[in-house]
């Protein structure tokens, strides 16, 4: 069998000796404007006569593969006269387009694109861009996919405010979470992690589905969600937003950016938020969220010499507390007379990146450094959970091509160190019942990643990895992806491989300690591992002058080990332990977008779920997911852009939900949940410098009624609050302001 597994890796890196030379055109797209100019984020760049183009990235950039010979590169944005370029050569291409109209007082600026899949992307990978994120409150990164139909986002309970993502079926523990592709929030930031970084910061967000490179490790078993920050290179001079809702919560986010000289910039961002006002809508006693107040400071550096040499170090610092429980509570120590929940963080994170691009713009080397330390002081009701995590990053990754530019490689080693120190207390008043968990994870890797590319065709990435995990022995972790072009217009995509996670009990599910569940974690708590596979098809049809953009793709994962938690067995409790059985989701969706009249942007999404584990021998439907999404998103934006008027749909099925029979008969729930509806709408008027906007969350006030079981009886043995498969909060009423100063060309 090894013979046959080093046969065939031998087999897939040996076809580099049949490649071609191909070589990449880059360049710029940027726009004229009264005040200077400016750069095109989403502009469209592609070959006269064929679908071979891509989109401009979002400092304008863009980079396609050269057609050998004179050809003529296409560029075009709303709002702007379009342009051909002659190109002779793969020499860096700058266009400059002019508005299609000129006015004195008025100015005429195109429309960005939301989200778009990359054409040239073997990946399936959709871009959520700057533009996209406006479209709805994003007050964080939790609220970045309202209009997204892959991603879902729900509280992970009703009453700690903690949220989790759902991404092929899965929750977001099967998801690697990054941020400028340096893995992030693991451990004890997952629960919260989402609130961590505010939507004012971001740049764009990238979500690929199914296993990816190789180069960021062995996780990632249904995908990835990177998050870009804004730049010191490109940032606003200076940006300000306000925002507020009528439920209380206020909120100031600013960054600026300087450039030092024309090697040296910085950029400083800042937030701050708090709850002022406690809400109990549903009359259950509990805050229907908790008060939360958090201040999240960023500083970062970039240094280019111009000659192929640039380093980027930044520092965050994050200090967030949370405050819920039943509505009399209002203290920062546990009370055995009212159920209180507060929750303290403290975040310190720091990076460094540093990177050498040689002479033939193909070979680089690069380093990536990431720390952080993470310490959560938190009681729920009688328990206390005091925990602190430090978490080291470091991968060195060398790039280059064998024999010609067809054939890259990408290769390198990381490693990743996780430090857990753990106390559990599941009564303050028996102090003698304290619990430790702590543990040190250590894991040096080393990967290979081949990539080749036939222009205007075929492209394949295959990597291998292997890990050295001090605790679980070593990983062997194969992937593999595939882009075919069948026709200009039609884009086959394919990927395969495996993934692998370590599953942290206590950590990533310390919102569970908010119920009078007893938690059983089994001792001999495995790796989890499972194979991922899919593909989509990507067709752009040209109708009245438009591209139609359908989508449609499958994704399967299938479990190896998982970490099963069970509240199946009892309603009085919750175990944790390995896979004895089959385990897999069964992931289809299908999109379309098109632009129906001048301005209207329409996207219509379907997605089915099929996720079943096997609980206690029984295979069944993994609770609380909902069996299908449904999502209509209407985009409209006024000539000349002076307003924009922004309307979400999404149709949520039904699904399964835990058996609560063993409760009494007020404390029982329905062992299944109904289909139901979210609508969101936003109202944004643009001026010259500003914008002021307006919206509203869940317009209909749709809530899961009864959320939490028990809640007259907190310290009684039905109190629960963790079956929530719906919202829990009601109506909201949001308005904020923006002001920024561009940064002068």
């Amino acid at each position: 069998m090894l013979r046959i597994r080093l046969g065939l890796l031998a087999l897939i890196f040996s076809c580099s000796v049949f490649a071609q030379v191909s070589d990449v055109l880059k360049g710029s797209v940027n726009a004229k404007e009264k005040d200077g100019i400016v750069e095109l984020v989403g502009a469209n760049v592609y070959w006269l006569n064929t679908q071979n183009g891509t989109i401009t990235q979002a400092d304008g950039s863009f980079s396609l593969p050269y057609v050998n010979g004179k050809g003529q590169l296409v560029i075009s944005y709303i709002g702007y006269i379009s342009d051909t370029v002659d190109v002779v050569s793969r020499d860096y291409v700058e266009v400059i387009l002019q508005p299609d109209q000129e006015l004195d007082e008025i100015q005429v600026s195109g429309r960005k694109a939301g989200t778009h899949i990359s054409r040239i992307d073997p990946m399936s990978t959709v871009k959520v861009t700057g533009e996209e994120l406006c479209k709805a409150a994003c007050c964080n990164l939790s609220e970045s996919f309202e209009t997204n139909a892959s991603v879902d986002v729900a509280y992970s309970d009703a009453a700690t405010g903690a949220k989790q993502i759902q991404l092929l079926g899965l929750s977001g523990n099967y998801v690697q979470m990054m941020t400028e592709n340096i893995p992030n929030f693991r451990g004890l930031a997952t629960p919260y992690g989402l609130t961590y970084i505010p939507g004012p910061w971001m740049d764009g967000i990238q979500i690929s589905k199914g296993t990816s490179s190789v180069i960021n490790g062995y996780e990632a078993l249904t995908g990835q969600i990177n998050v870009e920050y804004k730049k010191p290179v490109n940032a606003e001079k200076f940006y300000l937003n306000l925002f507020g809702t009528d439920m209380g919560r206020a909120e100031v986010n600013t960054h600026g950016s300087i450039h030092i000289n024309d090697k040296l910039k910085t950029a400083v961002l800042a937030h701050y938020s708090k709850d002022m006002i406690s809400n109990d809508l549903n009359d259950d006693g509990f805050r229907d969220e908790p008060l939360l107040n958090q201040v999240n400071v960023m500083n970062r550096w970039e240094y280019n010499n111009k000659k192929g040499w640039v380093t980027q170090l930044g520092f965050k610092y994050i200090g967030e507390e949370r405050l819920g429980g039943q509505m009399d509570f209002d203290d920062d120590v546990p009370s055995a007379d009212l159920y209180g929940i507060n929750i303290d963080t403290k975040r310190l994170e720091g990076f460094f990146k540093s990177g050498y691009v040689f002479d033939d713009d193909f070979t680089s080397l690069a380093i990536v450094a990431n720390a952080s330390k993470h310490d959560q002081n938190s009681f729920y009701g009688l328990k206390t959970y005091d925990a602190a995590q430090t978490s080291l990053y470091f991968n060195l990754i060398f790039q280059s091509y064998l024999g010609n530019e067809n054939n890259k490689f990408s290769t390198g080693m990381s490693y990743q160190m996780d430090d857990f120190d753990e106390d559990l207390l599941i009564d303050f008043q028996h102090p003698e019942l304290m619990t430790n968990y702590s543990r040190r994870e250590s894991v040096p890797g080393l990967y290979f990643q081949y990539t080749y590319v036939l222009p205007e065709k075929f492209t394949l990435i295959a990597g291998v990895r292997s890990d050295f995990h001090n605790l679980y022995g070593t990983l062997f972790t194969p992937r593999l992806h595939l882009k075919y072009n069948i026709t200009p217009n039609t884009i086959l995509r394919a990927s395969a491989g495996k993934g692998f996670r370590s599953p942290n009990v206590l950590a990533e599910n310390s919102y569970l300690l908010a119920s009078s569940r007893d938690i059983y974690i089994t001792d001999d708590i495995e790796m989890e591992e499972a194979w991922n596979y899919g593909a989509n098809v990507t067709q752009y049809i040209p109708v009245n002058g438009k591209e139609l953009t359908i989508n449609m793709e499958y994704y399967r994962t299938d479990f190896i080990n998982q970490l099963v938690a069970d509240a199946d067995i009892s309603a009085r409790s919750i175990s944790f332990y390995n896979l004895d059985g089959d385990s897999y989701a069964n992931n289809f969706q299908v999109e379309a977008k098109y632009e129906l009249l001048k301005g209207l942007d329409v996207v219509g999404a379907f997605r089915y779920n099929d996720v079943k584990t096997t609980y206690h021998g029984q295979l069944m439907k993994r609770p609380l997911i909902s069996d299908y999404k449904g999502l209509v998103t209407l985009s409209y934006a006024t000539p000349l852009k002076k307003w924009q008027f922004d309307y979400t749909l999404q149709m949520n099925g039904g699904g399964r939900v835990p058996s609560t029979q063993e409760n009494s008969i007020g404390n029982q729930r329905p062992d299944s949940f109904d289909s139901y509806q979210i609508m969101n709408a936003q109202v944004t008027k643009f001026f010259r410098k500003w914008n002021v906007y307006v919206g509203a969350e869940n317009l209909a006030n749709f809530t899961q009624a009864n959320p939490i079981i028990a809640g007259d009886n907190p310290f009684g043995n039905e109190f629960d609050s963790s079956l929530t498969w719906g919202p829990v909060l009601g109506r909201r009423i949001y308005f904020g302001m923006r002001f920024f100063i561009d940064r002068d060309e």
